[in-house]
């Protein structure tokens, strides 16, 4: 293993316990900072994602959106590849997806300009650790290359790190939200 995988496996270990400690006291409203954003973003289309594990739920959010333009979740066809994003609706109906996460089950594919991408750690300067597949790097690059694409991380407030580990191939947030705010860069 790398000098920077093993500083990355550090890292999401630490970020896990932060975020499984913050999910567990968590209490509801965790949406209300993401809620506050997307309101000025009414009708553009947008990917939320359909919380496991431990992340925070973006849920509450992605609902009042899907009132105004379509939203969608992301839908891994195979390693290696960027994701796909299915059109959801509240109360769809869904089936379960790779690592967990649900999908729509009819899929409906579209192309979102905001990304809520989930992580394990953020920093204050933007930078994201996932849980290491590379989806979300090579979705955003590929987005970017084609419109601005937003990508705003959301996240409990716990899984802020000061020193993460990042590559060149990681794509940088935009901006942060979590149950107590909003971050920007």
């Amino acid at each position: 293993m790398s000098d920077i995988e093993t500083r990355k496996t550090a890292a999401r270990r630490a970020a896990f316990a932060r975020r499984k400690a913050a999910f567990e006291s968590a209490s509801g409203g965790q949406a209300a900072h993401l809620s506050e954003v997307l309101a000025g973003y009414r009708g553009v289309p947008l990917s939320g994602f359909m919380a496991i594990q431990s992340e925070i739920n973006p849920i509450a959010a992605m609902e009042e959106a899907a009132a105004h333009g379509p939203v969608g979740v992301p839908v891994i066809e195979r390693k290696g590849l960027p994701l796909k994003f299915s059109k959801w609706e509240p109360d769809c109906a869904l089936r379960e997806g790779p690592f967990g996460a649900m999908v729509p089950l009819v899929d409906d594919f579209f192309e979102p300009e905001i990304l809520i991408v989930p992580l394990v750690a953020f920093d204050r300067q933007g930078g994201r650790l996932g849980y290491g597949g590379g989806f979300y790097d090579r979705t955003l690059e590929l987005l970017r290359a084609k419109r601005a694409t937003l990508a705003i991380g959301f996240a409990f407030a716990a899984q802020e790190a000061e020193d993460l580990p990042l590559e060149a191939t990681d794509q940088p947030l935009d901006m942060i939200v979590t149950e107590r705010g909003v971050i920007t860069f």
